[in-house]
């Protein structure tokens, strides 16, 4: 299959908290296929935004492929990051606000999360291409600060690095008055949350022509 666009994402393994993030979302990313969501009313709008991406942490953003690189490169390349990487660990999970959007979040010492995630995006950065100007712009819509500004330059993502911040999002952005009902219904649905909370793989995934990601392939941790 053809892909627009590339990611680098932590997708959990199969189990409950997978099978929450894909009925929560109405999309499985790992079977690349829509399921149904839980019967809540307004839960498929405000799922709109994240459904496209599935149930994910960001490690790399998305990305569009530069000319000369292939997809079978790129795929070599995050299989040998992924050779010299060891498994990162922390606390746990926690449902959180992150401003008005609804997210789930790690908490203990990220130090290593953030390893993993600053080689996630340096390792197969060489396959990148430039972000568009259109893109840069729409980036920068949201005031970015002098080092953000320097990192989506770089980079082409301001939130990376220093300005990273792990979290499997659930929600688009919510209305103010509906967001402690949100975190109700979240907890209510939610399985068992990790503890702790470890990342021993990652998973390259693909957008595809309808704009929804899938993951392509797992690679593990074994550095």
């Amino acid at each position: 299959m053809s892909y627009a666009r590339f990611a680098i994402y932590y997708v959990p393994p199969q189990g409950p908290l997978a099978d929450f993030g894909a009925t929560w979302l109405g999309w499985d990313i790992v079977s690349g296929l829509a399921v149904p969501q839980f019967d809540m009313p307004a839960l498929h709008d405000i799922t709109m935004t994240p459904r496209k991406y599935g149930f994910h942490g960001t490690l790399k953003p998305p990305f569009r492929l530069k000319d000369g690189q292939t997809a079978a490169g790129l795929e070599r390349a995050v299989a040998e990051m992924a050779e010299t990487l060891a498994p990162a660990v922390c606390d746990g999970l926690e449902l959180t606000r992150l401003g008005r959007f609804l997210a789930l979040t790690p908490h203990g010492d990220l130090s290593g999360l953030q390893r993993v995630a600053e080689a996630c995006v340096r390792a197969p950065d060489a396959f990148r291409a430039p972000a568009s100007a259109a893109e840069l712009e729409r980036r920068r819509k949201a005031p970015l600060s002098d080092r953000q500004e320097a990192l989506l330059t770089q980079w082409g993502y301001p939130y990376v690095f220093e300005e990273f911040r792990f979290h499997l999002t659930l929600t688009g952005k919510l209305p103010k008055a509906q967001i402690d009902t949100w975190i109700k219904t979240v907890q209510d649905n939610l399985p068992s949350l990790p503890e702790p909370f470890g990342i021993d793989q990652v998973a390259l995934c693909g957008e595809r022509e309808d704009g929804r990601f899938e993951v392509i392939h797992r690679y593990t941790l074994t550095g």
